[in-house]
């Protein structure tokens, strides 16, 4: 059976994802098979497998760290948000429908099963399972039946190391406070503490962590400062603010829908979110990207006041891209005959494309490979993923080939839609469109090729293991994992 190794946090965005990412990345320079494992996550970034499986994109980010295929098994439990108390549950992969809040509290206990065989699984396979928490281990409310901390540490008789964040201040307390708060066994399991995104001079922080090992008698196996590497935002249920500033010449904007998913689509091309019409303006192209519940987001942009500066905008000839729950927003009408996503069994759509969505009981999960058939894209490879509960039915011209024959999306004038995520990570796409839009403004675009998405992540996982390994101590780390 694998070694294994969790890492849980004060809170979250305390930087577990990152540090999992890194230690997977490390554990495979040095010659391990290493694999991720995260038993529930919650998230509406998520990915599809090779074989239609849907996960948490933290789990799939991992992965390709430790240069392996993502796979179901790497994260079990997969939840959706898709209102304030309620999300769709996914379990290895699939679908089983949406649950409120309490109901899965009462709910997870049973899952625990799927989730122990799912990890025995993987660690049949691998040398090494890199563990991550969720949230903080000290919701003392949620102890009970815990299947994401330290129930799972326990189940798996995993070592836990426990990261802090300094950049919210109190770190110390974050630290010393998740402590306290852990049972005497959680705590026995706790081996570490590592402070994460650090900027200063550590001289300064020495006598804190010296008082930190003394009050707790855990060692601080290191201080990992803010690193700039470029790994796509995992578990965050919107994009962080620092994205939200236009890429040089270009200004692209991309609404910000209060259940945006999926927003990684659009980390090749410089953006900003917008989610208020006086803060749209004018750009060069507008982005209506995937959501978690099409309906409710419509109605929020009609309400609000977007809809309406979108529909102006398109009037004028800006270019507006509508991907998954964005291109069913273009359309000229939403049916949800078995209220598969919401109580209004219809509702109009923008009406800039002609096609027509039915809500289907069962989600559409696979890969795809097309070709581009018009419009700025025209003749781009395309390489991505399909996850929609929606069927579109589209008049007008394709807005690609898909697996050698499929049409898919639509194109009317400057408006376009399609169901594909990931259409811009093989760089041709983007490649074409930053043309394209530069040439609308007068402005050569040159003739540089870009570089692939996935050789551009590669180079960030090794600048982001660099920086994790000079920070820790590692011979510590290892005297860790071999227990």
């Amino acid at each position: 059976m694998a070694k294994r190794l969790m890492v849980q946090g004060t809170m979250s965005g305390a930087g577990k994802s990152l540090l999992c990412t890194a230690l997977c990345r490390i554990f495979r320079q040095d010659g391990l098979r290493v694999a991720p494992f995260k038993s529930q996550n919650m998230s509406l970034n998520s990915y599809v497998t090779a074989d239609g499986r849907e996960i948490g994109r933290a789990q799939a980010v991992q992965a390709q760290a430790a240069g392996i295929a993502p796979d179901a098994r790497m994260n079990p439990v997969l939840l959706k948000p898709s209102s304030d108390t309620g999300s769709q549950v996914i379990v290895n992969g699939a679908a089983r429908g949406h649950m409120g809040a309490v109901d899965y509290f009462r709910y997870r206990e049973s899952l625990i099963p799927e989730i122990l065989s799912a990890f025995d699984s993987l660690a049949a396979e691998y040398d090494v399972i890199v563990m991550e928490g969720a949230g903080s281990p000290a919701e003392i409310n949620l102890r009970e039946n815990d299947i994401v901390n330290m129930g799972l540490a326990a189940l798996t008789d995993a070592p836990v190391i426990l990261v802090g964040d300094i950049d919210r201040g109190g770190v110390f307390a974050q630290l010393y406070g998740t402590v306290a708060l852990l049972t005497p066994p959680e705590r026995a399991r706790v081996w570490g503490f590592v402070i994460n995104k650090f900027r200063g001079d550590l001289e300064i922080l020495r006598p804190g962590l010296a008082e930190l090992e003394m009050l707790t008698s855990i060692p601080v196996l290191g201080v990992v400062p803010y690193l700039q590497a470029d790994i796509d935002d995992e578990d965050s249920l919107s994009p962080t603010l620092s994205r939200d500033t236009p890429g040089d010449a270009l200004d692209i904007a991309v609404i910000r829908f209060p259940r945006l998913s999926n927003f990684t689509d659009f980390a090749p091309l410089g953006v900003r979110y917008v989610d208020r019409a006086p803060r749209l303006g004018a750009p060069d192209m507008v982005i209506l990207p995937g959501t978690k519940s099409t309906v409710a987001d419509l109605l929020w942009a009609r309400q609000n006041g977007l809809e309406s500066a979108i529909l102006k905008l398109a009037a004028r000839g800006t270019p507006i891209l509508g991907i998954c729950g964005g291109y069913q927003m273009l359309g000229e009408r939403i049916d949800d005959p078995h209220g598969a996503e919401s109580a209004l069994p219809t509702l109009r759509g923008m009406g800039l494309l002609p096609c027509r969505t039915v809500f289907a009981a069962s989600k559409t999960l696979r890969r795809a490979r097309g070709i581009a058939t018009g419009g700025p894209f025209d003749g781009a490879a395309l390489d991505g993923y399909e996850i929609h509960m929606g069927v579109t039915e589209a008049r007008g011209p394709a807005f690609c080939v898909l697996d050698g024959a499929r049409p898919d999306g639509c194109r009317q004038g400057n408006v376009m839609g399609t169901y594909l995520h990931g259409l811009f990570d093989s760089g041709e796409a983007a490649q074409k469109l930053r043309a394209w839009l530069l040439a609308r403004k007068g402005i050569a675009s040159g003739d540089a090729k870009p570089e692939s998405r996935e050789a551009y992540r590669e180079r960030q996982y090794d600048l982001l293991a660099a920086g994790v390994r000079a920070a820790l101590d590692m011979d510590a780390l290892r005297r860790i994992l071999e227990g």
